[in-house]
């Protein structure tokens, strides 16, 4: 699992035969990570090969209306789209997979709050509509939005590249791993039936071992953070479970749970629920623990004098700061990506322990509470490890080697 051995060398290196080298691990406590680490891998992939689906769950509806691509070529009435003008109500559609030559078609614009706004050469998607003559109608339903997506998607990925080159490229693979493990593994095994706990463990560890050792490099103190990352998750799952029975949620807080529950009745929608705060726990988490290996490392070679104690307790230190700063993190993101939820309770009139107390925030609650336990537990988890493998004094060599 990388590191410098600390063997062998000649002595006009500096260093006499058996002494300890600066920066290497010792050889015991790299069997040892291997040891532990190895039956791990190997659980993981034997999970991914055991609930991998071999079918992909549908829930569509054979009456839902087709959906088809097009582009607005008029707007109809005419002048529709200045001030003063009626609203319109009628767009011109060239479908994307008509034939060739093909009339554009009359789609209905819907009215209200949040219809699409249109002008002549949007991209948007119309669906068909069962007519009273027996006929073909459409009606608009949306905006195609795939080729801003993709410009903003590259210029992140231009941009992190520009900035952390290598590393960045590396880091941009590790999130196509996540995001093919999610697509390609979770949800269908979840929609399948499997057990979402269970699939959300395997996932996760596969993601973590994958963009872990992929975007850091195989190393002793990648090894240490996937160790850390893991003993973590586990003690968050297990935490989840106990938060999600002690407070009998039943994972139905939102209109998302329920469909599902109707199109899907297989999936256990209260162990979605805990899945999901173990997958979004991961992110975090990884971030915590590959910091507090390399703040280790780092203060080991800026002072050999110091202890595994002394290591830890400065590493900790540092470690307080971090989880300080990522717990208002989580809870930013959370109210973020809930906000109209949090501002419909906010002008229900409903008192605030009434409001905290039901499904659908009492779940954001759990989340934020379990997986900030979670972040919590991983600075002394991951600094005691990190600790007890980097030998007093060990770093400057591994440092320099790392430079070369």
């Amino acid at each position: 699992m990388g590191g410098t051995h600390g063997h062998g060398h000649a002595p006009g290196h500096g260093h006499a035969p058996g002494q300890r080298v600066p920066g290497a691990v010792p050889e015991r406590a790299r069997r040892l990570i291997v040891a532990v680490l190895l039956p791990l891998m190997l659980l993981t992939a034997a999970g991914l090969v055991l609930l991998w689906p071999t079918e992909r769950p549908s829930a569509s509806d054979p009456n839902e209306a087709l959906r088809r691509g097009g582009t607005v070529t008029e707007l109809r009435p005419a002048g529709c789209g200045q001030r003063a003008a009626p609203r319109c109500d009628t767009a011109l559609v060239r479908l994307d997979d008509g034939p060739a030559g093909a009339a554009a078609v009359p789609a209905r614009i819907p009215a209200g709050p949040g219809a699409p706004q249109l002008r002549i050469g949007d991209r948007i998607v119309v669906v068909e509509t069962a007519e009273a003559d027996g006929g073909t109608g459409y009606a608009v339903l949306d905006h195609q939005r795939g080729r801003p997506l993709l410009v903003l998607v590259l210029a992140v990925a231009l941009a992190v590249i520009g900035f952390a080159r290598w590393r960045g490229l590396a880091a941009l693979a590790g999130l196509a791993v996540s995001f093919a493990v999610l697509l390609l593994f979770v949800l269908p095994a979840i929609g399948t039936g499997e057990p979402p706990l269970l699939v959300a463990v395997v996932g996760s560890a596969a993601i973590m071992f994958a963009v872990l050792y992929l975007t850091h490099g195989v190393s002793a103190q990648t090894s240490v953070a996937v160790l850390g990352t893991l003993a973590s998750l586990v003690l968050t799952g297990v935490l989840g479970a106990v938060s999600i029975a002690a407070t009998r949620l039943t994972g139905f807080g939102s209109e998302e749970a329920s469909r599902l529950a109707v199109q899907l009745g297989e999936v256990d929608v209260r162990g979605l629920l805990l899945a999901g705060v173990i997958i979004g726990t991961l992110g975090v988490l990884d971030d915590v623990t590959v910091t507090q290996t390399a703040i280790v490392t780092e203060l080991a070679a800026a002072d050999p004098g110091l202890s595994r104690r002394g290591l830890y307790r400065a590493a900790s230190r540092i470690g307080r700061a971090h989880i300080a700063a990522t717990v208002n993190t989580i809870v930013l993101a959370y109210a973020g990506a809930t906000l109209p939820l949090l501002l419909l309770v906010s002008v229900s009139g409903l008192s605030v322990g009434t409001t905290l107390t039901s499904e659908f925030i009492a779940q954001e609650v759990v989340r934020t509470a379990v997986g900030t336990l979670g972040l919590v537990a991983a600075v002394p988890l991951t600094t005691g490890l990190a600790a007890l493998v980097t030998a007093p004094g060990a770093a400057n060599g591994a440092t320099r080697g790392r430079r070369r």
